[in-house]
């Protein structure tokens, strides 16, 4: 079986300043994998360069997404193939009913896919469903995209949007930033009922809190923009004992 997503010698450029030097990762269906790494190692990078965010340029090494060429795909093939990236920071949207964007996110990969669109009827029963899981109060969904949410209700609307498009590969960048504890079980809570054999996981993060709830299969430690380390869920509790330093240097 092919992995589902394959990453050989990548080189990322951003504004002629080089990120990633010469990433290698490997991920297969069903795996859940954390990297870690210091401020500046490019994660978040990584996660742009997946979704296909403008000004990230690859001068080397490809990605490939069930043995096809995702450099080649544009963002929107990349979704409809199965690819969610969740921001560090939702974007806010003004004038844009939550579930009016939801409705039309689903629809628009469902049209992508070849497929007919779903009944309004349906879909708002299947979202309705999936927020009572999240802790969504139903009053949320008629706001504003965002608009006035607070970090927690940012990040349960992502996780809503992210089990409603049934993703192939979730690129999980920083989920846990700005969650208060309650907030962080019930996201990883809804993380973790989406872990399937066919779906995998990349979870970008600083911190161990997030894998003592969502916990992985491999940890990945990333330093100067390539793996320089890679073992268990117990890498994670070592780097929150001894923290970066030595990694930093050995990429140096």
């Amino acid at each position: 079986m092919k992995p589902l997503l394959e990453i050989k010698n990548l080189h990322v450029e951003v504004g002629g300043k080089k990120i990633l030097n010469g990433l290698d990762l490997v991920v297969d269906q069903g795996g859940v994998h954390a990297i870690m790494g210091p401020n500046g190692a490019g994660k978040s990078t990584l996660s742009y360069v997946l979704a296909g965010k403008p000004g990230y340029d690859v001068t080397d090494g490809e990605v490939l997404f069930e043995g096809d060429n995702m450099m080649a795909m544009e963002p929107d093939e990349r979704a409809a193939r199965g690819l969610f990236l969740a921001f560090q920071y939702p974007l806010e949207i003004p004038g844009v009913a939550t579930l009016t964007f939801l409705r039309t996110a689903f629809n628009a990969q469902r049209k992508k896919r070849g497929q007919e669109e779903m009944s309004v009827p349906d879909l708002m029963k299947r979202v309705r469903d999936i927020a009572a899981t999240l802790d969504i109060n139903p009053e949320m969904l008629r706001r504003p995209l965002n608009v006035g949410f607070s970090g927690g209700e940012k990040k349960r609307n992502e996780t809503l949007q992210m089990a409603l498009l049934e993703p192939r590969l979730c690129v999980l960048d920083e989920t846990d930033s700005g969650l208060d504890i309650d907030a962080l079980k019930v996201v990883s809570d809804g993380v973790n009922r989406l872990r399937s054999p066919k779906r995998a996981f990349i979870v970008i993060t600083h911190y161990q809190r997030l894998l003592n709830h969502i916990v992985p299969d491999v940890v990945h430690v990333l330093s100067a923009g390539r793996v320089v380390r890679t073992g268990g869920k117990e890498l994670a509790l070592e780097l929150e004992a001894t923290g970066y330093a030595q990694y930093q240097s050995e990429a140096a």
